[in-house]
């Protein structure tokens, strides 16, 4: 099995203070409450200063929204932009984690962006998780491949503002295809469990996918 990568996130300290920043406000902007039907001008003036940083930030944009840089060829530097994970990614809830001894361990709280049932995570937010679950941990392993399938078994509403954590292992590996389980526990409530397929692209698919990026170099 090949060595697995460096797991440490490679991104500078100005743009993960703006993912924690923009994540905050996505938070706020979730919880707020429209009792009155009437406008709101301090909602307005929000959206107003808002409106003004985004096309500040756009206008100094490098790459579009569907552009990989080239320099992104090892994990590190593709795990700040994790949507579990991700320190540089305002729609991750920025989740800490450990693998030792083939198992990945996370702790994430989910705050009111990641709502479904009231004071509960979305049951698609819950399967978003695995998958990046599942995704690090193959590569973490040491493989890495695309989502085959994915089933999850919602055993409780997963709740809100809690620290939960995320366990995720490959359970079999033969070949190309690797079968991966996890489970989310709020406290000692065992609260979804999953299981997963994943496939390692062949070097002729993964150049048909993602071009050049996936060229050989150091993960």
């Amino acid at each position: 099995m090949p060595p697995a990568p460096d797991a440490e996130q490679r991104v500078g300290a100005d743009r993960i203070r703006l993912a924690e920043s923009t994540r905050a406000l996505i938070e706020a902007v979730a919880a707020v409450e429209a009792v009155d039907p009437d406008d709101d001008p301090a909602l307005a003036a929000a959206a107003d200063a808002i409106d003004g940083v985004t096309a500040s930030l756009q206008a100094s944009a490098t790459s579009s929204a569907s552009t990989r840089y080239r320099a992104e060829r090892r994990y590190g530097d593709y795990l700040p932009r994790s949507l579990l994970v991700g320190r540089a990614h305002p729609i991750s809830p920025g989740a800490r984690y450990d693998f030792a001894d083939g198992v990945l361990d996370v702790r994430v709280t989910f705050g009111p962006a990641y709502e479904g049932p009231p004071g509960y995570v979305h049951g698609g937010i819950v399967a978003l998780a695995f998958d990046e679950l599942f995704g690090m941990v193959t590569v973490l392993n040491g493989q890495g491949g695309l989502t085959g399938r994915l089933s999850v078994r919602y055993r409780k509403p997963t709740p809100l503002g809690q620290e939960l954590r995320m366990t995720a292992w490959i359970d079999h590996h033969e070949g190309r295809r690797m079968r991966t389980r996890g489970t989310i526990h709020a406290g000692d409530q065992l609260t979804a469990e999953s299981e997963g397929l994943f496939v390692t692209l062949r070097p002729e698919s993964a150049r048909d996918y993602f071009g050049d990026a996936m060229e050989p170099g150091p993960v």
